[in-house]
């Protein structure tokens, strides 16, 4: 990949916002990984309609973190209403996850391999960490766990691709 800088506004380039310490040097990065990770979520959300309606994942992790976590809140909300809420905390997640992504290195970020690595380690961590810790029972069928894993990787392909021109990988 070549390293390509642009001028800002305030006349530095791209790269050089990330590479010069000081305030702000890892905002730009972070910012844009969290935006990635929103619509990293968002075509998540894709993938599991398409899982959920072929019957191979019976509950989105999403859900089942709600209704273990905030199930009150989710009985007051109109049942129509509820998918909203649950994407909305899915593309909460997304940017937090997407942000945590912009925090580790540049030579890092700029692999090929980082971002889909990166979906794989989060969906891990949610079957080994997260899932247990809240009591959340884990996927049964070898097809769930295939399809989970397809939207965790998805996740991290899209977090980790740069579609600015910056490349701020």
């Amino acid at each position: 990949m070549r390293n390509q800088a642009t001028t800002t506004p305030a006349g530095t380039s791209a790269t050089d916002a990330e590479e010069k310490p000081g305030r702000g040097s890892r905002r730009r990065p972070v910012t844009r990984a969290a935006a990635r990770g929103v619509i990293a979520s968002m075509a998540m959300s894709g993938l599991r309609r398409v899982t959920t309606t072929i019957g191979l994942v019976s509950e989105t992790p999403p859900e089942a973190v709600l209704e273990r976590t905030a199930p009150e809140m989710l009985r007051r909300l109109p049942k129509e209403r509820r998918p909203a809420l649950v994407e909305m905390v899915h593309w909460t997640y997304g940017a937090a996850g997407g942000a945590l992504y912009g925090l580790l290195p540049r030579a890092v970020r700029r692999q090929p391999w980082a971002g889909p690595l990166y979906g794989l380690l989060f969906w891990e961590a949610f079957e080994r960490g997260l899932a247990p810790a809240l009591g959340l029972s884990q996927p049964r069928s070898t097809g769930e766990r295939l399809a989970l894993l397809a939207d965790h990787l998805l996740y991290g392909s899209v977090v980790g691709a740069s579609p600015w021109p910056h490349e701020d990988r």
